[in-house]
């Protein structure tokens, strides 16, 4: 009975593994940067004539927050490259239809307003 090999490790108190946290403080530290550039972004652009282009800036920032957060959370990254397509393909296109419906819609709202007033 002694012959057969035990593969199994024994227990050993005490002992902790070392924690693999490194990516969690990069993840952190990118996220933090982006969020102080919007912040200056803020405080910096307060012109109302930029105020579009301002908040064009601060859509595409968080819409880039969005895609590392579940790149990284989600583990999107370590997919196959087809799967990460079908589900960014799809979110962008999404993306791209609410932005021209906000447009159309602002446009035919102003049309309408100026024809009865």
């Amino acid at each position: 009975m002694s012959a057969h090999a035990t593969t199994e490790h024994a227990y050993i108190p005490g002992e902790i593994a070392k924690p693999n946290t490194g990516w969690i403080w990069k993840t952190f530290w990118v996220l933090v940067i982006i969020t102080a550039v919007e912040f200056v972004i803020a405080f910096v652009m307060t012109n109302p004539g930029l105020r579009t282009f301002r908040n064009s800036i601060f859509i595409v920032l968080t819409i880039l927050k969005a895609f590392f957060i579940v790149g990284e959370f989600m583990h999107l990254k370590h997919e196959v490259k087809s799967l990460i397509w079908t589900i960014l393909i799809p979110t962008s296109l999404l993306v791209w239809l609410v932005v021209a419906l906000v447009t159309e819609g602002s446009s035919i709202g102003e049309t309408l307003s100026h024809m009865f007033s």
